[in-house]
């Protein structure tokens, strides 16, 4: 067998692996010293996840006796338990997918951590290695890969980078960074009766190792998929999530997992040049995994705005309800958590009075702002169900986004008056009889007011409210994706 680095010699029960003198930019092995060195790196690693595996390194001698060149000696898996060929297969995994993630649980926990270890899970690390892996695969564009493809997976990759510095610093502080495997691919992994056994880690190159474990375990889901088995990696994801304690965005899973696949696009580049005749489908393949994932964790800063009663706030629930994980923030509750008050504790003021007065209103805003502001530079989407009648404060929420690096979508909810008005009175009759509660205060007078004062909004896009709440969930689902 062949890979890009070497030749694997299989027998009965034996594997020998010896190194190809390369050079391919990231690995240099063409002198003999670099393939001992690599061999016994190879062996010391790989002994941390398989030690019954990786017997030891043989000498190659010529006739004379002298060392010619070496071979790492495994002992040989059983194909029919490979992983991949399971997937292939089409069985049930979920039992061995578990194993997998449990032992990736207790791996990373006893890998080594240092200073030195988490700068390489960092910002700036991180974007040299998209830049370096954009580099790298510049030279197929136009031949195996469209270029614009990669250039997308470029610019969403280093966008959503620029505005999580506080959440990959939260991970260096938690000492997720770690010495890891580096390589996890279905090809490598054995589910034996006793356990997995989980082989070939990367060894001719540290800093391609450690970095996030989320990041390490992303790569075994990114080649599940390859496979045709999302629903796989998914539960590998969430069982390593349970066993592990590990807590993340889903847009930082999403970043990684596009991030293994756009490194392996250039290794599949490379097997094309070398004659294998899949590998430039297969390039292209991971390419679209990469892209795929990048624009489903793109951050999103949602406002949904309106006059009151025209169904804003069942609008921003329901698309909370159909996403994954995103925050919704209220500028009804928010104002009312300012002055001390419980959500549901109705207030009955003059519009422009009490806690809406403009004062009140200015704090308000910009506590719903600054509240978004850290979910997403944590990676988290955000929805904000305010009424936004005023520029100024769309202004101030705009500023978030684009600091952040979050896409921002502006939606108005728009039902006739006499809808709103006849909403609103229903409200406050539901409210008045004590069946049920509402953060919101509105009253007629309150929408006559809001209506006349009102500033233009031309970035809305907007939404008829008066369809069922499903349907306008999803005409609003449409603008937003």
């Amino acid at each position: 067998m062949e890979t890009h680095t070497a030749i694997l010699f299989l027998t009965e029960d034996r594997v020998y692996k010896l190194r190809k003198p390369v050079d391919l930019g990231f690995v240099d092995l063409r002198t003999r010293q670099t393939r001992l060195a690599a061999c016994e790196d190879e062996v010391r690693l790989n002994r941390r996840l398989a030690p019954d595996v990786y017997l030891g390194v043989a000498d190659i001698r010529d006739e004379r006796g002298r060392p010619h060149d070496h071979m790492v000696v495994m002992r040989r898996m059983p194909a029919d338990r490979r992983l991949s060929e399971l997937v292939r297969g089409g069985a049930d995994l979920t039992g061995e997918l578990r194993a997998i993630a449990r032992t990736m649980a207790a791996f990373h926990e006893r890998c080594e951590t240092s200073p030195e270890i988490s700068r390489a899970g960092g910002l700036a690390n991180l974007e040299a290695l998209w830049l370096e892996a954009m580099n790298a695969v510049a030279p197929f564009c136009g031949s195996i890969l469209d270029a614009g493809t990669v250039d997308e997976i470029g610019r969403l990759a280093l966008r959503y980078l620029a505005g999580r510095g506080p959440l990959l610093a939260e991970r260096q502080r938690a000492g997720h960074i770690r010495d890891g495997h580096g390589d996890l691919l279905a090809d490598d992994i054995y589910c034996l009766d006793d356990g997995p056994r989980i082989l070939d880690c990367i060894n001719f190159d540290r800093q391609l190792r450690v970095g996030d474990v989320l990041a390490d375990v992303a790569f075994l889901a990114m080649d599940l998929e390859r496979l045709g088995a999302p629903a796989a990696a998914r539960t590998f994801l969430d069982a390593y999530r349970e066993f592990s304690g590990e807590t993340h965005p889903a847009s930082l899973e999403h970043l990684y997992i596009a991030y293994r696949a756009f490194v392996r696009v250039r290794i599949a580049c490379i097997r094309d040049h070398q004659g294998d005749p899949d590998a430039a489908e297969e390039a292209r393949q991971l390419a679209d995994i990469a892209l795929t994932h990048l624009r489903r964790g793109r951050v999103r800063l949602v406002l949904v705005g309106g006059l009151p009663g025209t169904g804003k706030s069942t609008l921003a629930s329901g698309l909370v309800a159909a996403q994954d994980e995103w925050a919704l923030l209220r500028s009804d509750v928010v104002r009312k958590e300012l002055a001390g008050l419980a959500p549901h504790v109705a207030i009955d003021v003059a519009p422009g009075t009490g806690i809406y007065s403009a004062a009140s209103t200015e704090r308000s805003y910009a506590e719903l702002v600054t509240r978004a502001r850290r979910a997403l530079e944590r990676g988290q989407s955000v929805v904000l169900d305010a009424s936004w009648s005023s520029r100024r404060f769309r202004e101030l929420a705009a500023g978030a986004a684009k600091e952040t690096g979050a896409d921002l979508t502006q939606v108005r909810c728009v039902a006739p008056t006499r809808i709103a008005v006849a909403r609103i009175a229903s409200r406050r009759a539901v409210q008045a009889c004590g069946t049920g509660a509402d953060a919101s205060d509105a009253t007629g007078a309150v929408y006559a007011s809001m209506a006349h004062r009102a500033d233009p909004w031309p970035t809305a896009l907007d939404v008829d409210t008066t369809a069922s709440v499903a349907q306008t969930v999803a005409a609003a689902a449409r603008i937003v994706d």
